[in-house]
């Protein structure tokens, strides 16, 4: 694994602007950087990467198992008690998953370490399908890489494969907040995904979405049948709807199971359940006994997002993350696996699962440890 120069194409904001990538630039910095690739072997994706987010996610499938049969686990993640009944149900049903990121800290000397899963409503899936893999194509035509080059990348094919596994031939709404540029380009990727596999499908914004009787309906007065949501389950069973019957009547994409993997607390309950395991961080509650044992330690929100309100802590130092709030329903401390640092930025590894298979990678760095919604998206390539 190493980072590289790599020629800029000098046309890229046409092709930004032809495949809809309409964040490429955040507030008039780079979020896409292709002035530098991360280059890996076959061996170090294939055997480390690949390998890791394949037993995680049967690790994570267990925990699920365990947990759903345990008003103690439950109250240990304090998912709220009007949840506990959809979360069992859905996983008695099997209702299937289409994705999920396992996020790791990697540098191939060593086994790739479990930051945080974010299996709920992931993102920068559209930058990792898509722009990513148009890149490394145009660079392969232009000469700039060999004919040979590749990518851990399979996630457009395998995410329309998964959509008839997931859907059927029913009919799927689809919605997120729509104000937010990146969650609405991610959801019309994934529309377009659904479309590609055969779905009828409507796209509107989580506040058209009402209720007629014990059914969610669209405005148009549809019954909300199969929905897709970025908009996560803590905050859908916050809301005055989420302990309404009409939860359980709707087949979620992620499903209610889904919450006890997006919750941190599932970091401290895996390494209970598989102490020792390769690609696991020593985890607990903070309120655990045995958390007061770590001396360097991430201190996590059970309930966070893009690194908000997370502190690194080490013998004479803590750096703090942006504070937005997070924390009231308690933390976790994980032992300390500090990003790799490559000519002064901290990369995080993105692998994805689509299904229960590995399907693919994207980069995110930043000149901090802790990784932000600041942090640049950096395209990769397997070279051997």
């Amino acid at each position: 694994m190493k980072r590289e120069a790599s020629p800029p194409r000098p046309d890229f904001a046409a092709e930004a602007a032809s495949l809809g990538f309409e964040f490429a630039f955040a507030d008039g910095e780079p979020y896409w950087d292709e002035r530098v690739r991360y280059v890996f072997t076959r061996g170090e994706v294939e055997d480390h990467l690949e390998k890791a987010a394949a037993d995680l996610h049967a690790l994570c499938l267990e925990l699920v198992g365990r947990v759903v049969q345990s008003d103690a686990l439950l109250t240990r993640l304090r998912i709220p008690r009007h949840a506990w009944r959809p979360i069992a149900e859905s996983w008695r049903r099997r209702d299937p998953t289409l994705y999920g990121r396992f996020d790791f800290a990697y540098d191939a000397s060593g086994p790739p370490k479990l930051l945080e899963y974010n299996a709920d409503t992931p993102t920068s899936l559209f930058e990792a399908a898509v722009v990513q893999w148009r890149w490394l194509e145009q660079m392969i035509a232009r000469g700039c890489l060999p004919d040979d080059a590749d990518q851990f990348n399979s996630l457009h094919e395998r995410l329309i494969a998964r959509w008839r596994a997931v859907a059927g031939d029913n009919f799927v709404h689809l919605a997120c907040i729509m104000r937010s540029v990146e969650d609405r380009v991610t959801l019309a990727y994934i529309e377009d995904c659904a479309g590609q596999a055969g779905l009828a499908t409507k796209a509107l914004d989580m506040g058209d979405i009402g209720l007629h009787r014990s059914t969610f309906v669209d405005r148009s007065g549809r019954a909300v049948r199969h929905l897709f949501k970025l908009y996560a389950w803590e905050w859908m069973f916050a809301d005055p709807f989420g302990n309404l019957p009409a939860i359980s009547t709707t087949r979620f994409v992620e499903p209610p199971w889904k919450m006890i993997l997006s919750n941190k607390g599932m970091l401290a309950l895996l390494w209970e359940m598989a102490p020792e395991h390769p690609n696991l961080l020593p985890c607990y509650f903070e309120d655990d006994a045995d958390a007061a044992r770590l001396r360097r330690y991430a201190r996590k929100p059970l309930y966070s997002r893009e690194g908000a309100d997370i502190e690194l802590v080490r013998p004479g130092g803590c750096l703090a993350g942006i504070s937005d709030g997070y924390g009231a329903e308690g933390f976790v401390r994980q032992e300390l696996s500090l990003l790799p640092q490559f000519d002064g930025r901290y990369p995080v590894i993105g692998c994805w699962v689509v299904g229960d298979e590995p399907a693919g990678m994207g980069l995110r760095e930043e000149a901090s440890p802790i990784t932000t919604n600041r942090a640049c998206f950096v395209p990769h390539v397997i070279l051997d």
